[in-house]
């Protein structure tokens, strides 16, 4: 093993006294490179925004704090003023350390290498940018003295939010000149030179705090401290001026973005202010203007606190079209389209697919009345429908659905299991973590807009689920694509479940659903969602080619409390509504693609069972080929239509030809005009 470890120093070493040599034969420098900005596009090609404020005041070395001078060496480069460009000594030792942790977990580069990458080079961790990086770094040294190079260092070195050099950064987190800096705020902003994305980030302020008193430390062993000044630095209160967010277009969605391009682009999102990137997302900016107008539209007369969000995805691939995260990114930067809240009823479709995996159709039926189950502490568990009560009669699940009915929802989650509900959940794209409860079927686990949004793609786009992606190529300046994203499509339900499930939900827009005030003249299918006593309104709806869910609410403050704020049907359904509408005008209206094997019946509606010509209560409803209803039902005929059905002389049933019954138990049975009309079959 420890000779496995020497051989890589070994050829380290040559490589390092190679590169010197061939150094040493060459002349001149390249011009630097000009940071530029970054264009970030929508789905079309149109600009949403550019990324990159390029903001640089030069000066000179005597105009710069003692105290950020020593810091920048003490953490970047301890050794500055004793090596020739190139430290042998730091990159073996950088070298050894990544041996023994089996990771990068120290660079080996120079203020000199580092200037020289700033200046003439990209941050690809290529071999050969290393080799450029070393061979113009010793150049730097050969036409440049020590101060001259840590100056340029510090008048070019990136610090985050569009700040290049040292009086720039001083005068964005602390509206003052470089030469002013304090031993506190020169420790920082060194620390924010590791990774500024981060470390600049007024989100982690604690993150830059931590790197702060590292940096102190390090002034403190160089002897560039003493003791005083590094007790009274660590308690001196920095305060950073807060930087204004990102206020464009699409500013949640932007926010987002950067995230997942900082994870995968070489040079991390620092890149994005200087490479002169080319963003290719997955946005649409119709979409997104008709989504942050109807949000903006629908809350403009509510309480300034109330707050919402609305996502929307393309089943189909799962581009993320639009996203708000808030009334107002400018004021808010808190997405609450990726924050945790208590879905209500918006769950209960997933109760009802893991019902058709474990053979219940649409048809089957359930009573709503009281029920107990334990759930907490072995405290019995009540549910009762809304407002308080019970309907106190049978449903088809199908109905159950469209009105949203409670107690049917917990008895079917209980019968099926609620784990076997939470496991469909997560198959369908619900990472939220779900407490398996009976309670589980009225969405009392909290998930995020983003989840319930992609989840419900999956019933869109019959049975398949597109992971959610914010952008599908970044390409360089010359046009070089960096990095490529499509979307994973894995099926995860049976096409005929959801279609299905998408056919009940159809029905929620139906007179007597919970949807039943909305119309975006289209076919579509959705779920309103409302919490307990008020708190959390949702909508999660979807055409064949969008999906988009909606929360309206308020932020829970210190104490935790909340306020109300009304049905998903009263406060997240017109927003749906009016989002839908402008975002589909120009797009013809499509029908939800009917699997082979699905077949279409109308049942009775408080037994499951064939409807007649004379029945009344009355649903249609989707089936697996096989699963559909072959009785027809005897308790809802219309004996005002039919008054001559009985004969009492003979006490026989006359079946009009019109009435095609096969029930044998009406065939073979003899019944009394009084059971007849008492339903009570």
């Amino acid at each position: 093993m420890e000779q496995s470890r020497r051989l890589p120093v070994f050829l380290i070493t040559i490589f390092c006294l190679l590169t010197l040599v061939g150094c040493s034969l060459q002349t001149g420098l390249p011009e630097p490179k000009v940071p530029v900005a970054s264009r970030v596009l929508d789905s079309s090609g149109r600009l949403i925004t550019t990324i990159g404020e390029y903001n640089r005041i030069p000066v000179k070395l005597e105009e710069i704090s003692p105290y950020m001078r020593q810091a920048i060496v003490a953490v970047e480069d301890a050794r500055f003023y004793k090596h020739p460009g190139v430290d042998p000594v730091g990159l073996l030792r950088a070298v050894y350390h990544n041996i023994r942790a089996g990771k990068l977990v120290e660079g080996g580069s120079t203020i000199t290498q580092q200037l020289a990458k700033n200046l003439y080079l990209s941050h690809q961790r290529t071999l050969s940018r290393k080799v450029k990086e070393m061979y113009y770094a010793i150049l730097l040294e050969r036409y440049y003295t020590k101060d001259e190079i840590l100056n340029k260092y510090l008048n070019t070195v990136y610090f985050g939010r569009g700040c290049y050099g040292v009086e720039a950064a001083a005068g964005k987190f602390f509206n003052k000149r470089a030469k002013d800096l304090t031993a506190a705020e020169s420790a920082m902003l060194a620390g924010f030179v590791k990774a500024p994305s981060i470390y600049s980030d007024p989100g982690n302020i604690e993150a830059a705090r931590k790197r702060q008193k590292t940096v102190l430390k390090r002034m403190y062993e160089l002897n560039f401290i003493d003791e005083k000044t590094l007790k009274k630095a660590q308690n001196e209160p920095v305060n950073i001026v807060p930087v204004p967010p990102h206020a464009g277009e699409a500013g949640y969605f932007i926010a987002q973005l950067l995230k997942q391009l900082d994870e995968v682009l070489p040079g991390g999102k620092d890149i994005l202010y200087t490479g002169g990137l080319e963003i290719e997302t997955t946005l649409d900016l119709d979409m997104q203007k008709a989504a942050e107008e109807a949000v903006d539209m629908r809350l403009k007369n509510e309480d300034d606190e109330l707050q919402a969000a609305l996502v929307a995805i393309n089943p189909a691939n799962g581009y993320v079209v639009a996203m708000v995260g808030g009334k107002d990114y400018s004021q808010s930067q808190y997405n609450r389209a990726l924050a945790a809240r208590q879905p209500g009823s918006a769950f209960k479709p997933f109760v009802y697919a893991a019902a058709l995996e474990h053979g219940f159709t649409a048809a089957s039926t359930f009573f709503c009345g009281p029920v107990e189950y334990p759930q907490f502490d072995n405290k019995p568990y009540k549910p009762t429908d809304y407002g308080g009560g019970y309907h106190n009669r049978y449903f088809t699940l199908k109905e159950a659905l469209k009105i949203s009915d409670n107690v049917v929802a917990v008895q079917l989650n209980v019968q099926i299991g609620p784990r076997v509900v939470a496991d469909l959940a997560r198959r369908l794209g619900i990472k939220s973590q779900l407490k398996a409860y009976p309670s589980l079927a009225l969405g009392t686990s909290e998930v995020t807009p983003m989840e319930l949004a992609n989840a419900y793609a999956v019933f869109a786009g019959g049975g398949i689920l597109a992971e959610p992606i914010y952008f599908t190529r970044v390409k360089d300046s010359r046009g070089q694509v960096l990095v490529s994203r499509r979307s994973k499509l894995s099926r995860v339900m049976d096409e005929k479940h959801a279609y299905i499930i998408t056919d009940m939900l159809k029905s929620v827009f139906e007179p007597g659903g919970t949807a039943s005030n909305l119309n975006i003249n289209r076919p579509a299918a959705g779920k309103t969602g409302t919490t307990d006593n008020y708190h959390d309104a949702w909508f999660v709806g979807y055409t064949p080619e969008l999906v988009a869910a909606v929360y309206v609410g308020y932020d829970k403050d210190e104490k935790g409390q909340v306020r109300i704020v009304g049905t998903g049907g009263q406060k997240a359904g017109p927003i749906w509504e009016l989002f839908m509408s402008k975002a589909l005008s120009d797009k013809p209206q499509k029908e939800f693609t009917v699997p082979k094997g699905i077949v279409f019946k109308e049942v009775c509606t408080r037994d499951g069972l064939l409807a007649s010509p004379a029945s009344t209560g009355v649903i249609k409803a989707a089936f697996e080929e096989g699963t559909e209803p072959v009785v027809y039902c005897t308790g809802d005929v219309n004996w005002q239509k039919y008054p001559r059905l009985f004969d009492e002389q003979s006490n026989q049933i006359d079946f009009p030809a019109e009435i095609p019954w096969s029930n044998p138990i009406l065939r073979n049975r003899n019944f009394t005009n009084k059971r007849y009309r008492d339903h009570r079959f």
